[in-house]
Order: C-alpha cells, then structure tokens, then sequence
C-alpha cells in the first residue's frame, strides 16, 4: 500500500504541467540591425556621444555632411511644441527630459540611419529614395 502511494505520487508530479518561470523585469532589447523607423522619431531628443551609454539610446545615427546621402532631414526647432512631425526635433540638454536618445557615431557603417540639419522646416523627414 505504502508503495502504491509513492508511486502514485511520483506519477502525479512526472505529469503535472511545469510552472511558468517567473518573469524577471528586462531592458528594452537592441533591434536588430536596420529595423529602427526613423519615421517615429520626433519631439524631444537628446544627443549622446558618450559611447559607455550607447546601449542606453533608442537607435544609433550618423551626421551626413552632405544633403543627398542622408536618410533624414532634420529641422533644430526651437519649442518642443512643435516638433510634431518625423524630421522636426527639439534638442534637450540632458537626457532625462528627452522622448528620445540617440547615439551619434562617427563610423557611418555603424548607425541605424543617417542624418542631415536642414535650415527649411516643410523640408524636414525622411528622404525618398
């Protein structure tokens, strides 16, 4: 008798369902490599150089010096009220007030995207190409 209660037992646990593993709290993970949508990114933005913090920041860019091979256009508005649209940011100095840290790396072969400043607000966004 004694046996067949273990064995009971025994077979009772082999084929009860596993507990869930706990759920333990996790930093965003790093998109793969070319899945960031530039197009989202607006509002306020903050600028981090500093490559230590670089798996801190939402996406990783590039300042294009020349218009024609940049994938955004960027207009520096003054108001965080109006940088409302893909392409128009506010620039905050420090990090804590940003919708948005961006890494900037030198190595274009690096970044997410590229960027260019524009000095024409309606020509802000992304370059069709």
């Amino acid at each position: 008798m004694f046996y067949a209660f273990i064995l009971a037992s025994l077979l009772g646990v082999a084929t009860a369902p596993a507990a869930p593993a706990p759920i333990s709290p996790k930093l965003a993970a790093p998109a793969p490599f070319g899945t960031i949508d530039a197009s989202k990114i607006f509002g306020s933005i903050y600028l981090e150089t500093d490559p230590r913090r670089k798996s801190y920041c939402f996406a990783v860019i590039y300042e294009e010096p020349e218009q024609a091979f940049a994938d955004v256009l960027v207009y520096k508005e003054d108001s965080k009220l109006f940088a409302d649209k893909a392409g128009v940011w506010y620039f905050t100095p420090t990090r804590d007030f940003a919708d948005y840290a961006l890494f900037v790396t030198k190595d274009r072969g690096q970044a997410d995207f590229s960027i260019h400043y524009t000095k024409v607000r309606s020509y802000a966004g992304l370059q069709r190409q």
